[in-house]
């Protein structure tokens, strides 16, 4: 039986990161920006706004991971299936011409 792949899901944690720096960007861009900054950056509060699009983002990543897990199928489904180099199927083996060698 397949499962989905919940924390270890990578969107995830690119979600978990993107938020944090995202928060902390905010904060910075909210509480700590004075004119100086403000005029270096022509005006524009590039902490606050670089905030703002990584939790977006952060919500984004979230959103898809989500709506649309990932699922992992279980190691005993995989075993018996048929496939591989050890069922008989010729894929990788042999030089392909056709002769048999005794």
């Amino acid at each position: 039986m397949a499962h989905k792949a919940g924390l270890f899901d990578l969107r995830l944690v690119i979600a978990v990161l993107f938020g944090i720096y995202g928060v902390v960007l905010l904060v910075v861009g909210l509480g700590f920006t004075d004119d100086a900054d403000l005029a270096r950056a022509d005006g524009l509060n590039i902490n606050l706004w670089s905030g703002v699009g990584m939790i977006v983002l952060s919500a984004v990543f979230a959103a898809w991971a989500t709506l649309r897990p990932v699922i992992v199928p279980d190691p005993e489904a995989g075993e018996g299936a048929g496939t591989g180099p050890d069922t008989g199927t010729g894929s990788g083996t042999g030089s392909g011409t056709g002769t048999k060698r005794s």
